[in-house]
């Protein structure tokens, strides 16, 4: 299932809330927000391709004390970025659950693909950014938000994952998920590159090499606490997102180690350039969004260690 319709599914579930209001911009079937409209439809606002009316909407909502799920295609997120700095300034109980995010849309091409956006809400103050890797994360993700004050950017995918987390599974902002122990180096991951990852440590396994895996899906607030008990365990990460090296997760996990406990760090992701159009995982060989290349990534990284 891809974490679009896992997200679908659980907003039609949590919808029983009555301050609940959500708001499309034309792409209902696409986000997966019409199972919430066709059970709540006095509670759902399609705002046509205006996405920049949506948020100023958004506002004047939150502003009015209900809870505000708004979601559509990431790329088109970032349209509004005024609104998006007002919802910001003023902490206001804005939830955005962007579809469509990263090469996942990846037949429509650099215009319609969005590897900048982690990078855009982690310089936004009081925004909360996740980035959750399968449905069972996501279906968690988007219960819990209805206990999270505040903004909050949550990046869905269009393409279908494999399920990585057992059912019942509960997520926590602020905290990442031990998946794999290791001793030579941690794999810091999220969204569509945590299996990726996890394929890798198996892999290096059999050379001998123990890697290990952390799933990071909350990127803002970071768990600061398990990152640098990884990095003084194995003297050496790799952070692999589908996303820019610049700004995103590996840019987190940087800053956090230069200052309190340098180590080297290799970072795997999209190298300051935008998509291209193309079959996924063909986009995925042409970026190196591979576990061939996190795995040679974790072997550089342990060549750089003192």
């Amino acid at each position: 299932m891809s974490t679009r319709e896992a997200f679908g599914k659980a907003l039609a579930r949590i919808g029983s809330y009555e301050g609940l209001v959500v708001l499309d911009a034309d792409v209902s079937e696409s986000t997966k927000t019409a199972e919430f409209k066709k059970k709540y439809p006095e509670r759902f606002i399609n705002f046509g391709i205006a996405e920049e009316n949506l948020f100023a909407t958004a506002i004047g909502l939150a502003y009015s004390g209900l809870k505000v799920y708004a979601s559509l295609y990431s790329v088109f997120v970032l349209k509004a970025y005024d609104q998006l700095r007002i919802i910001a300034h003023d902490n206001l109980d804005v939830k955005i659950f962007a579809s469509h995010s990263g090469l996942t849309n990846a037949s429509d091409g650099w215009s319609h693909q969005t590897v900048e956006d982690v990078a855009v809400f982690r310089a936004l103050p009081n925004f909360k950014v996740v980035v959750p890797a399968d449905a069972v994360e996501t279906d968690s993700v988007t219960e819990q938000s209805l206990n999270i004050k505040g903004p909050m950017y949550v990046r869905l995918s269009r393409t279908e994952s494999p399920i990585v987390f057992k059912e019942g599974f509960r997520f926590e902002l602020g905290k990442g998920n031990v998946m794999l122990e290791g001793s030579d180096a941690y794999i810091i991951a999220n969204g569509n590159m945590l299996v990726r990852a996890l394929s890798a440590a198996e892999a290096l396994k059999r050379e001998g090499i123990r890697a290990g895996v952390i799933n990071m899906s909350s990127v803002k607030p970071l768990d600061e606490g398990l990152v640098l008990k990884a990095a003084k365990s194995a003297g050496a990460l790799v952070v692999a997102e589908e996303h820019s090296v610049i700004g995103g997760l590996g840019g987190a996990v940087a800053e956090l180690v230069s200052k309190h406990y340098p180590v080297p760090v290799e970072f795997v992701g999209i190298n300051d350039s935008f998509g291209q159009s193309g079959k996924l995982e063909e986009l995925y060989e042409l970026f190196g969004l591979t576990p061939e290349n996190i795995a040679n990534s974790v072997k550089r990284v342990i060549g750089r260690k003192k």
